[in-house]
């Protein structure tokens, strides 16, 4: 049996590049669900955002009919207003203003207007988006953080990233974008509605151009969408490989690749330069089309409106507002187009989001776990356990017992199985073949937290947190004072090294700690797991990369910190091996040997062969 990992789970779409995606309303109404406890400020951003485009139509009004038609020409209208001619009179009046300050006055409070409901919907709908997907963010991480080790066997963690950092940016774009969209909107249909008024001809002449401006920006955007594609995948190219390279300097330097790795660097530079150059050509190309659009149209506004004037059919001012009003005419297909690339990327990024949320691997917790006492004897038994990775049998058939207290040292080839014997008892995996007890107690009916609290894991690749060494201690165990994490690393001998640095236990540590050596990761990495007090303890190649004077101070720690605890080591050093009251031989996933050192040496089997070898390599130096 291979447990959880043969689950017929497609994993491959964790791997999918981000493309474009059919409209899917339910995947949206599903994204939205986040938004909800933030739909007041959404409304408060949707009243702002009609009050802006009221204003925004306003304004020209003012210009046009007001000062132009009504001021400099005293040409009265029965065009649509909005009743800004009789608010200019009124104010005018009040105030004693001539009519043109008061047109000045007006067109200022609307122009302030304008900016403050800007500003304030802008505000509004950023801080409830904003809010909504921090919201999001958080139960991707929750979730995320809870998946099975089986999980992120399959999945890369970069590709996990991906959901949690560029996808959800992605509907930020998206809702900061539909803002964009309304606010142009809501100015078209008002802006139609006084053109029409002022002439039906004229208006759908203009009209005629609106098929013509969503062809070539339906066309343009469906260019640049294949084209941003690649954009991203070679700059993504550019960061894995500058990663890479600056990752791995010392051997780069030492194998003298510099060259070979910098043509391959300008290989994918240039590519991305190209895709870079060839969407800067379709924007620009793009761009000059609108623009020439936009001017086309006021030269139709200028022939047609200027014949329409000379027959006082219209008014110099309606033939104004005819051009002011062609930006509102055109700019909402602009934005349509935009926002509609950007929708159909964020179905991709949704479906992605929505799929790691509702990926629903994880290690099986009972129903009614069993309450553990305070303090547990530390018995440990394994009873036929077989498992399997990729259906790739790594255990078959382990039966053994770990007495309370009792040191066992586990050696093996490499692949043997060894360390998947640990992380099968600290439940990473779930398992179907066999059974682990401890005390007396089947592991599957124990919650995984309570039972990860009783042992300490110490593992040869020592992860190290940002923040202080002491940070680093506790991880966050409110039980562990700065006093109780300070006894533990005098006990396992990290003190001394502590207190030289220049903060001492409030240290911040760099990116996976780097200031400190090897042998001191190691040695805080027991005061860690000491101060935690678990009764079961795990070593898994611990010492396998400490120096010998490091090791003689981890060895006196490991005295002191396996006594009175069940431990369990895996290791390659003599020293280890022999202090172990017991030493278990795998090989290919089944119990080869069991018993002490000399009792394994007596019987000059696979044991005595790889301590001979470690023998003869430790003399050698």
């Amino acid at each position: 049996m291979t447990g959880t990992t043969r689950t017929g789970r497609d994993y491959s779409a964790f791997d999918a590049e981000l493309t474009g995606a059919a409209l899917n309303l339910k995947l949206l109404r599903r994204l939205l669900h986040w938004m909800k406890p933030y739909r007041i400020t959404f409304a408060v951003s949707a009243v702002l955002i009609l009050i802006m485009s009221a204003l925004q139509v306003l304004m020209p009004i003012v210009i046009s009919l007001v000062v132009i038609d009504g001021i400099f020409f005293v040409h009265t209208t029965d065009r649509p207003d909005f009743g800004m001619q009789a608010l200019n009179s009124w104010l005018s009046e009040s105030t004693g203003f001539p009519p043109l300050i008061a047109a000045c006055a007006v067109y200022a409070f609307l122009q302030v207007s304008w900016a403050l409901s800007g500003h304030w919907h802008r505000m509004t709908l950023i801080s409830s988006v904003i809010n909504g997907l921090r919201d999001l963010r958080l139960d991707l991480f929750r979730h995320l953080e809870t998946r099975p080790f089986s999980f992120y066997d399959r999945v890369a963690v970069g590709r996990v990233m991906t959901r949690v950092t560029n996808d959800v940016e992605a509907l930020y774009e998206l809702l900061r974008g539909v803002g964009t969209l309304i606010g142009e909107f809501v100015p078209f249909f008002v802006a139609l509605t006084v053109m029409l008024a002022m002439s039906v001809e004229l208006t759908l002449m203009l009209l005629l151009a609106l098929p013509i401006m969503g062809g070539v920006t339906w066309f343009f955007r469906r260019a640049t969408s294949q084209l941003f594609r690649l954009v991203r995948m070679t700059l993504s190219a550019l960061n894995q490989n500058m990663h890479e390279n600056l990752a791995g300097l010392q051997v780069v330097q030492l194998s003298v690749r510099e060259d070979h790795n910098l043509e391959r660097y300008d290989r994918i530079n240039r590519e991305n330069r190209d895709h870079e150059m060839r969407s800067a050509r379709l924007e620009t190309l793009y761009g000059a089309f609108t623009d020439s659009m936009a001017h086309i149209a006021i030269g139709v506004v200028v022939w047609y409106g200027g014949g329409e004037v000379i027959q006082s059919r219209l008014s110099i001012g309606e033939v104004t507002l005819f051009t002011q009003f062609i930006g509102m005419l055109f700019n909402p297909i602009v934005v349509l187009g935009e926002q509609t690339n950007i929708l159909f990327r964020v179905m991709a990024s949704g479906e992605r989001i929505l799929q790691a949320l509702d990926w629903d691997e994880k290690i099986h917790e009972p129903a009614n776990p069993v309450t553990l006492p305070s303090r547990l004897r530390g018995e440990i038994r394994f009873e036929n356990v077989h498992f399997a990775y990729n259906d790739i049998p790594v255990l078959n058939g382990i039966s053994l017992t770990v007495n309370p207290g009792e040191k066992l040292a586990i050696v093996g080839r490499t692949g043997s199985g060894k360390s998947t014997l640990i992380r099968l008892l600290s439940r990473f995996y779930d398992f179907d073949d066999g059974l682990i007890f401890l005390d007396g107690v089947d592991l599957n009916h124990i919650h995984t937290h309570d039972l990860r609290r009783r042992i300490g894991v110490v593992l040869q690749d020592f992860h190290i947190f940002s923040g202080t060494i002491y940070e680093n201690i506790a991880l966050g165990n409110a039980a562990i004072t700065p006093e109780r994490a300070q006894a533990a690393a005098r006990t396992v001998n990290a003190h001394g090294f502590i207190s030289e640095l220049p903060g001492g236990y409030n240290t911040p540590l760099s990116e996976r700690g780097q200031n400190l050596s090897q042998g001191q990761r190691q040695l805080l990495a027991f005061a860690r797991v000491l101060a935690a007090d678990p009764e079961i303890l795990i070593l898994d190649e611990a010492t396998a990369s400490i120096d010998t004077e490091t090791e003689l101070l981890i060895q006196d720690a490991l005295r002191k910190l396996t006594a009175g605890r069940t431990s369990i080591l895996i290791a390659h050093r003599l020293q280890t091996i022999q202090e172990a009251n017991r030493i278990l031989v795998i090989e290919e996933g089944r119990v080869k040997e069991l018993g002490s050192h000399q009792e394994l040496l007596a019987a000059d089997g696979l044991y005595a062969t790889l301590y001979r070898l470690q023998f003869q390599e430790t003399s050698s130096y």
